[in-house]
């Protein structure tokens, strides 16, 4: 975690200056004759002020900001004009004592501020305000989402909001709770995002929420999401996409956002998939755990020098440690052998084999050693009787990789390995064909349910948990009828076609049509649809981790 008194001082006031281009557009957007009342809760110094005072028709409009010298500025670009108001003020305390005021249009650029730097007062009026909202506070909440709740709640019943606010409302779990609130409060939603970064010299993705309230809206709320390549390419094309993309009927049971990517006939799909008697979850034939939570990977993960020098062999565990590891569909004793080779950490120590009084002397001398270097400090590891012995090991049936790219990892464990929380355990529950299993997962429908249930992370990985890997719609292969000769022919070609990393593609367009078009006579067109709609979630996930590295 880093420390309040190592941030800079623009991290600590979580401000990013909008492009006026940007903030101009927001402007000729969000502005007719209904608005009268306008609200900015974070000017900083003034840029959607600026786009605002040269827009040529009355109205009221207020300016919060917390920073003097901040609010200065602003008030120096406003000077004579009498339809502005800067009050030098934290927007939370604002909030606490304006309740009552309503506004037409709010707009701005909320503060990115992490927990951590907030005050202990912001983090107080923060709790209460989410609280008041029906959400749960927690100590990962930025302060962009309580900036964003509270202007929501102080809209008129006919308004609008435009905020330029962080990509994580797509990704990281905490945000979900804002979705789910924006898609309750909110008629209409439409969502822009950029394949470049916006704001100049700093690498923080944006997008920008254009939201409408309408008390006398009947009906189900929808919901679009608009991509552009930069402002430039917003400016210029807006209108034109706007129009040609119709809005989608919002999914309130369901808070990803992943799917409003697609258009509607691919939605269809999606739907037709999960309601058919083709396709099961892959929770009806595996249940997911997280891998051992060990407190301490770079104590506990050792090479065989290591444990060959602290006499740690007959208390290590064979161990699949990284995605580096996985060389096809299954994890046999020679792939661990040959890691073991390489030098890799693929030994886990299990202490619980061994009482204390039963530990030999050289391996008194490496647990003497973490604590020499305080690696049993950690909070996982204090907390344990003996802060050495990780609990919950055992073996699975296979293992699946928490963070892919190109594709997701799914592997056979035949050698009866372990796997730290880089990996997911995976049981199969009875009557579940181990094989059939791996089959049922690489195909173009598996593959497609996987970019619309799991989440981008950094870069362009997509990060998986295990409720929503069991939520995954697969074909259901298990309860096929099938030759033997069928299954171990394309459970080999695929397993060869990834151990000597030749085109996924290929193995997956056999599985695609000797089982789910030849076996479970599934459209031809639907399945290709799917590979459409894997194709296009991971490309955009993969290409904006290239843009934004």
């Amino acid at each position: 975690m880093k420390l309040k008194e190592n941030a800079t001082e623009q991290k600590l006031a979580g401000r990013y200056y909008t492009p006026i281009d940007l903030a101009e557009f927001i402007v000729k957007w969000g502005m007719d004759e209904t608005v009268n009342t306008i609200l900015e809760p974070s000017c900083g110094d003034g840029v959607f002020l600026e786009a605002l005072r040269q827009y040529d028709r009355n109205f009221n409009c207020k300016g919060v900001e917390i920073s003097h010298e901040e609010a200065t500025l602003a008030s120096e670009r406003l000077l004579l004009d009498d339809r502005f108001n800067v009050l030098v003020s934290d927007f939370y305390e604002y909030y606490n004592s304006n309740q009552g005021e309503k506004y037409d249009f709010i707009l701005g650029n909320p503060p990115y501020i992490r927990y951590q730097y907030l005050t202990e007062q912001q983090r107080d009026i923060q709790s209460d305000l989410l609280l008041e909202n029906r959400m749960k506070p927690n100590k990962l909440i930025n302060a962009w989402v309580a900036f964003t709740v509270a202007a929501i709640s102080l809209m008129e019943d006919n308004s609008k909001i435009a905020f330029v606010i962080p990509a994580e409302l797509f990704q990281v779990k905490y945000a979900e709770q804002l979705r789910s609130y924006l898609m309750q409060n909110l008629n209409e939603i439409t969502i822009l995002t950029f394949d470049e970064l916006i704001f100049e010299g700093i690498d923080q993705e944006v997008v920008v929420l254009l939201g409408r309230k309408n008390s006398d809206f009947v009906g189900i709320h929808q919901m679009k999401i608009l991509e552009f390549i930069n402002i430039n390419d917003l400016n210029a094309n807006f209108d034109t996409r706007n129009n040609e993309q119709g809005f989608q009927d919002i999914d309130t049971t369901n808070v990803k956002w992943t799917k409003y990517f697609l258009n509607p006939q691919e939605n269809n799909v999606i739907s037709l998939l999960r309601e058919s008697e083709s396709c099961i979850r892959f929770g009806d034939i595996a249940q997911v755990d997280v891998g051992i939570t060990t407190g301490n990977n770079a104590y506990f993960c050792v090479n065989q020098e290591t444990a060959e020098d602290y006499d740690l062999l007959d208390i290590s565990r064979p161990l699949i440690a990284r995605s580096v590891n996985i060389p096809g569909v299954t994890f046999e004793m020679a792939d661990w052998q040959w890691n073991v080779e390489q030098g890799a950490k693929t030994f886990l120590l299990d202490f619980n084999r061994l009482t204390d009084e039963q530990l030999s002397g050289r391996q008194r001398a490496y647990i003497e050693l973490g604590e020499q270097n305080e690696e049993n400090t950690g909070y996982k590891c204090r907390i344990r009787e003996r802060w050495y012995a990780i609990p919950s090991i055992w073996e699975p049936d296979a293992f699946f990789l928490r963070r892919n790219y190109q594709y997701p990892k799914f592997v056979l464990n035949n050698c009866r390995a372990v796997s730290t929380d880089t990996m997911h355990r995976v049981s199969f529950l009875v009557g579940t064909d181990r094989k059939k299993a791996i089959i049922s997962y690489y195909n173009s429908i598996a593959f497609a349910f996987t970019e619309l249930e799991a989440r981008s992370y950094g870069g362009g990985v997509l990060e998986i948990l295990p409720r929503e890997l069991e939520n995954v719609t697969i074909p259901n292969i298990n309860d096929m009828i099938l030759e033997e000769e069928i299954i171990n022919e394309l459970f080999d070609s695929l397993n060869t076609a990834i151990r000597e990393n030749r085109d996924i593609e290929e193995v997956l367009g056999l599985i695609d049509q000797t089982l789910l078009v030849d076996r479970l006579n599934i459209p031809v067109h639907v399945v290709n649809q799917c590979r459409t709609i894997w194709h296009k979630l991971r490309n955009r996930r993969i290409n904006r981790g290239i843009t934004s590295n």
